[in-house]
């Protein structure tokens, strides 16, 4: 916990002169969706509105709002916890990225298309395989996801997807086996970045698609046998 609180305090800054309980619930879902703090861990209050520097109330008012967005969850005499997944939970989030992800790319006007984000995302992951970090390697994973949405240019669409994303790692930090988990997915996001750089929109939805159906059978396979229905439905 002490290295997740240093990580905070070094967030604080962010918060400026106008602190308010969405932009700690931004620090905050930003830091779970990178792992910092994984399922089943409980969030101090005390401990993170010191590392943040803000209020109980303005802390509370995040949990609540990240509560709402199911990352947390609020345990009766126990305290806040970040929310541990259920495998029907995994489903939904894979049937929510089909939906939008894939309506994302069917949507695109005419190429050429803004990419350098999706490139940028691709180089991030193939330095992650060199060094052999897989961890890294699943993050870059959503952050080309994150950024195909992007391409929408909807405020809103990328806001929700924040959080679906943010949900998502949640069952990522289960798999006992991140590698075997995330390293198959670098090829699949190199050829769809390669079917957006060559305008062939229809081929990129049809890889996307094959894409999420394949990695919520992985995901699903790995997670119920780590976690469980039973286990999972605690939170």
């Amino acid at each position: 916990m002490a290295e997740q609180l240093a990580g905070l305090a070094d967030d604080r800054a962010l918060l400026g002169r106008t602190s308010t309980a969405e932009r700690v619930a931004d620090i905050l879902r930003s830091r779970i969706a990178e792992g910092y703090f994984p399922p089943g861990t409980r969030l101090s209050e005390d401990s993170i509105g010191g590392a943040l520097g803000v209020s109980r109330n303005t802390l509370r008012e995040a949990f609540r709002l990240l509560t709402h967005e199911r990352l947390l969850v609020h345990e009766l005499n126990r305290g806040v916890f970040v929310r541990v997944l259920t495998v029907d939970d995994v489903e939904d989030i894979y049937r929510t990225r089909a939906l939008v992800e894939c309506a994302v790319v069917r949507g695109l006007d005419e190429p050429p298309y803004a990419l350098d984000g999706l490139a940028g995302a691709v180089a991030e992951g193939e330095r992650a395989v060199r060094e052999g970090d897989w961890k890294t390697l699943g993050t870059a994973n959503i952050h080309f996801h994150r950024e195909l949405v992007a391409l929408a240019g909807s405020e809103r669409t990328d806001e929700l997807m924040r959080s679906v994303f943010a949900e998502l790692r949640l069952a990522f930090h289960v798999v006992d086996d991140p590698r075997r988990l995330h390293e198959p997915y670098l090829a699949r996001n190199q050829q769809i970045l390669q079917a957006l750089v060559a305008g062939e929109r229809d081929r990129a939805e049809e890889l996307l698609a094959v894409y999420l159906g394949d990695s919520l059978e992985r995901v699903v396979e790995v997670y119920r046998r780590r976690v469980g229905e039973e286990g999972a439905g605690a939170g």
